[in-house]
């Protein structure tokens, strides 16, 4: 991917977002996370060149090698996909901004475990499942809010800096509103222990995610299409 084509790409998904967000109000600021999965490191430098600053990886392993490869820059690394309990040291040793992924108390326990045993801290997301779709992962949205306090009460070590979902596998406009909703009623009510991050909206549901308070979308084939 050339110059050209990046800063057009970004350029068009900032004005797409600038206008859903300004449809919200003039303060809501929404934060972009380029989702680099199928992205190689040369196409994430030219991003970055052109002004993209933060970057999400669904494996660790393409997380390890990315931000070796551009340890030259000062990226912003995310990690956005499912979080194997094996791969937690490997994760931890690479510490990201934010995990986007938390799902479940269990990892959440195991994480923090690993945490107090290398005395690190690590800011995370909890990943609600708001559609209730058996191939999603993430917590039900009835118990969301008590296992982000316990999460809070229970594991030290981890940040928790607010909650993600992603839009239900519709065509249906509504019902992938309505899981978007959902969750920006439990971010609503988590605000006063410390939600700041509500996580929702990717390439093909941004501006509906934004309109349904999304202040963090997570966008790749939008930024790296040639």
């Amino acid at each position: 991917m050339d110059k050209i084509i990046a800063t057009k790409n970004l350029d068009n998904l900032i004005t797409k977002v600038e206008a859903a967000r300004l449809r919200v109000s003039e303060h809501h600021i929404v934060k972009i996370i380029g989702i680099s999965k199928y992205a190689s490191s040369e196409d994430i430098k030219t991003l970055y060149e052109v002004g993209q600053r933060a970057f999400g990886e669904n494996k660790v392993q393409d997380l390890k090698e990315k931000s070796q490869t551009l340890e030259n820059l000062p990226i912003e690394w995310h990690f956005v996909g499912t979080l194997q309990k094996n791969k937690i040291n490997n994760l931890i040793d690479l510490n990201p901004t934010l995990v986007h992924s938390l799902d479940s108390l269990p990892l959440a326990l195991e994480l923090n475990k690993k945490l107090v045993e290398r005395d690190k801290k690590l800011s995370c997301l909890l990943q609600i499942n708001s559609s209730y779709e058996n191939t999603k992962s993430g917590v039900d949205p009835k118990e969301a809010i008590d296992i982000y306090k316990k999460i809070l009460e229970l594991c030290s070590n981890i940040t928790l800096k607010g909650v993600m979902t992603i839009g239900a596998n519709s065509e249906d406009e509504e019902l992938i509103k309505k899981s978007f909703t959902i969750t920006k009623e439990i971010f609503n009510t988590l605000i006063p222990f410390g939600a700041r991050y509500c996580s929702m909206g990717m390439s093909g549901d941004f501006e509906l995610a934004i309109a349904c308070g999304s202040n963090l979308i997570r966008v790749g084939s939008t930024l790296f299409k040639n």
